[in-house]
């Protein structure tokens, strides 16, 4: 008996935001949207997947609050070029010198969640 993994990470994001959700997840990050189950489709939001199998749902919150502090850390692949991408669309990264020896930035979604790269070197 254990934990064997994470199945994903779910984050908030305000109603009616599944299209800015788009513009970040899916056209910078570079993860595609997967269809959500009939049952869940009808309360909004978007899922999205990685080529290699991270999972991020995001869940409208009608009182929504982005979660500063709280926040999925990501592994990158071609990580400088994804801070590039992201700063060329005006977006803030914030770069926080190393992790375990691995370059590591924040950027924030279009909702205020903040979320951790770290180079996958």
């Amino acid at each position: 008996m254990g934990l064997v993994g994470i199945d994903h990470v779910q984050l908030a994001m305000p109603p009616g935001g599944e299209d800015a959700a788009r513009g970040f997840y899916r056209d910078l990050l570079g993860m595609r949207e997967v269809a959500k189950p009939a049952e869940l489709a009808a309360r909004g939001g978007c899922w999205f997947e990685s080529e290699a199998g991270v999972r991020l749902h995001l869940g409208v919150e009608i009182e929504f609050l982005p979660a500063r502090k709280a926040h999925p850390a990501l592994r990158v692949r071609g990580f400088d070029d994804l801070v590039e991408r992201l700063r060329a669309a005006r977006c803030e990264v914030r770069e926080d010198g190393t992790f375990e020896g691995a370059p590591r930035a924040y950027v924030d979604d279009p909702f205020g969640n903040r979320l951790e790269l770290i180079s996958d070197t």
